[in-house]
């Protein structure tokens, strides 16, 4: 078992930077791309007022797709691209060395592997997130702004710069980290705990398939590979989505509030138990389980691939398997919008 997984645990130390930085960018740009339209209805979802039409998935992806069309659930895209790749590379940076460094500080206390595992990646994605959100918050700010203009009463805006120009203009910089604190305690717990599920959840796969072997002989085949890596995405995903949604929902309401509408946290969620009681804070729990999910799946398989000798037939299996996931994606954000327009033709023809 503990060989099985070394053939897919990332040794930063042998890790080529180059190819880690300019493939990956380019790669994780991709996943951006397919699981972008889950992030404008999940934001939807979370600010929309007792009284709004759209109120699930459907109605959300409906309403776009008939205002806007398909850049409508792409709204935000391109703020959100140009700081996804510097945030990215700090986050995954961070990730490895501090990984690296807990695990070796762990070795003395003789602890269980899955336990130094779920320990190890806990704290280093805890940490990369906390760097990470230096860039992602004011990103965040803009983009979710952009997301729901026009929703909901929101404010229209002909962009990502006349987003900042605006809150530049009422609030100063303290406007482009509104939510800082909330981000920091969503996305630093949520990675923290995405990464010590996926982490200690891969190990007792590992052990459940090996039969409690304690070594396997030879590399472990590419579809048991592809099996532990997915089910630990998804178990990931669900762990962290049950845990971090509500703080998710807070966030993204302060965030998109305008400078005259501004409400304290104790206000936001008054709100929302007045809305939907305690089942408010779980507003687009949906959409963030399958984002986190896929993506998190999407960033492991092209990170494993990303951190093996170009040469290996482990490589080209898990960049095949990565281009694969990319598809997938893309093909649930076809079915979203071959639902949307079939709930939105069904409405039409009854009226």
């Amino acid at each position: 078992m503990a060989q099985s997984f070394g053939q897919t645990e990332i040794n930063w130390d042998k890790l080529d930077k180059t190819k880690f930085y300019v493939v990956g960018a380019g790669l994780f740009t991709g996943v951006t791309v397919a699981l972008y339209p889950v992030s404008v209805v999940k934001t939807r979802l979370q600010v929309a007022t007792k009284n709004a039409v759209e109120r699930n998935v459907f109605s959300v992806a409906k309403g776009l797709l008939k205002t806007d069309g398909i850049p409508g659930l792409y709204r935000g895209f391109g703020t959100v691209i140009t700081g996804a790749i510097p945030a990215r590379i700090i986050f995954l940076s961070t990730l490895e060395t501090t990984k690296v460094a807990t695990f070796r500080m762990l070795e003395p206390f003789r602890l269980s592997e899955t336990t130094q595992a779920a320990i190890a990646n806990g704290v280093a994605g805890m940490t990369s997130s906390l760097f990470a959100q230096s860039v992602f918050v004011p990103i965040d700010v803009v983009s979710q702004k952009l997301m729901v203009q026009g929703y909901s009463g929101h404010a229209q805006y002909s962009g990502g710069l006349d987003v900042a120009r605006k809150v530049l203009r009422t609030d100063g910089i303290r406007g482009l980290y509104r939510g800082f604190g909330l981000s920091v305690l969503t996305y630093s717990p949520s990675s923290a705990v995405w990464w010590a599920s996926y982490g200690s959840s891969q190990r007792f796969i590992w052990r459940f398939l090996d039969h409690g072997a304690k070594y396997d002989e030879g590399a472990p085949s590419v579809q048991k590979i592809m099996l532990v890596q997915a089910t630990g995405g998804i178990i990931a995903g669900a762990t962290s989505s049950c845990i971090t949604t509500p703080f998710d929902t807070i966030k993204t309401r302060l965030q998109v509030m305008g400078h005259e509408n501004r409400s304290s946290i104790k206000q936001v969620v008054k709100d929302l138990i007045n809305e939907d009681g305690w089942k408010g804070f779980y507003r687009g729990f949906g959409p963030r389980f399958f984002s986190m999910s896929a993506w998190g799946t999407s960033m492991i398989l092209t990170y494993e691939y990303l951190s093996k000798n170009s040469s290996s037939l482990i490589t080209f299996s898990l960049c095949v398997c990565a281009v694969v996931h990319l598809f997938l994606c893309l093909l649930s954000v076809c079915v979203l919008w071959f639902c949307a327009s079939k709930h939105w033709n069904k409405c039409s023809t009854k009226t």
